[in-house]
């Protein structure tokens, strides 16, 4: 296999540093590695593979030097380096969501549009869905190809981590200062994140929803390029380190029953089914540090004939970020590259 050489692109960030582990886990075929972020980062030395690399700065880096870029940084930095990457002729892999809903870019979830993959090569970008998106996208594939989804309420529970470590440092100086009686003061977050759960994520927008809510109700269409596809989300972040969690009531064009269901995701790619005396999976126990999305709590909705119920967990920082980026480019380099 040919080797490839990668940029980073905020290899200093939770997400960044994921990825970097995850490049060595999965053996991804590296000829150069260069580690890319803000000045303040500059000099920090990083492992990967077994080998030490310097942080270099992103003002300055040369993207003629690379074949692929990870893109791992905020909205405004995607919007001003990545038409620089494309510009010298590299594919960028971008999580943030400057690109996500732009036609010509295409929303790449393996599992479930791999397809669309081809469309990259009009801008040289591929855009990673919101880490919210991706498990849940991936949970309802095989009840959608079977009998179409009408309809969905969703209620997710988003962990600390899908901030940043600013975030995780917050959380946990929080919860030590509530349990020595200190004061508690909150800086990431509007309101205290230890012990409280906060219906309230990103931006809130002209319809009263936030921009995190609508993010899953744009990606999701995009994905399955199905615009028809009603969804109703509700965003809360709660007080957990690593992994998401997502209710999921789904309203099928046909009846689905909960053993149809239960038959059609244990065989579902990248799907973990949980079932059992405690048949739902939880983020400590089962989702943080795992690449596979988990599913619990399969049951028909007793209020609507077609409505069918799941529990999703994933890792925010694997599944939802790094690691669909990292498949992202592993299917790039096998067929494209």
């Amino acid at each position: 296999m040919s080797a490839y050489s990668i940029a980073v692109v905020g290899a200093t960030g939770l997400v960044g540093t994921t990825l970097l582990s995850l490049l060595e886990e999965r053996a991804f075929p590296i000829r150069h590695l260069h580690l890319v972020a803000s000045q303040q980062s500059v000099g920090k030395i990083l492992t990967c593979c077994n080998k030490t690399y310097p942080v270099t700065d992103l003002a300055t880096f040369d993207f003629h030097l690379v074949d692929i870029a990870f893109f791992c940084v905020s909205n405004d930095l995607a919007a001003e380096y990545i038409p620089q990457a494309t510009a010298a002729g590299c594919v960028v892999i971008d999580k943030s969501y400057f690109y996500r809903n732009h036609p010509d870019v295409p929303l790449i979830i393996p599992e479930v549009n791999i397809h669309a993959l081809a469309g990259y090569r009009k801008m040289n970008i591929i855009a990673n869905p919101n880490c919210n998106t991706i498990p849940i996208a991936v949970g309802i594939k095989p009840i959608y190809d079977a009998v179409g989804i009408r309809r969905m309420n969703i209620a997710t529970y988003q962990s600390v981590s899908g901030t940043g470590k600013e975030a995780m440092n917050e959380l946990a100086d929080q919860t030590r200062r509530w349990v020595a009686n200190e004061v508690i003061q909150s800086k990431v977050y509007s309101q205290q994140i230890a012990f409280n759960v906060l219906p309230h994520i990103d931006d809130f927008q002209d319809n009263g929803y936030t921009r995190e809510e609508m993010k899953m109700v744009w990606e999701i269409q995009k994905i399955y390029d199905d615009q028809t596809i009603a969804i109703n989300p509700t965003a809360v972040r709660v007080p957990v380190f690593c992994g998401h969690a997502a209710s999921v009531h789904l309203e099928t064009k046909s009846k689905i029953t909960v053993l149809q269901a239960i038959e059609l995701l244990s065989k579902a790619k990248g799907v973990r089914l949980i079932t059992g005396q405690y048949p739902y999976p939880t983020p400590l126990k089962d989702a943080a540090g795992q690449d596979d999305v988990y599913i619990g709590r399969v049951r028909e909705d007793i209020s609507h004939p077609y409505g069918l119920n799941l529990w999703v967990v994933a890792d925010n920082l694997r599944k939802g970020a790094a690691l669909n980026a990292l498949q992202v480019a592993e299917y790039l380099v096998k067929n494209y590259l």
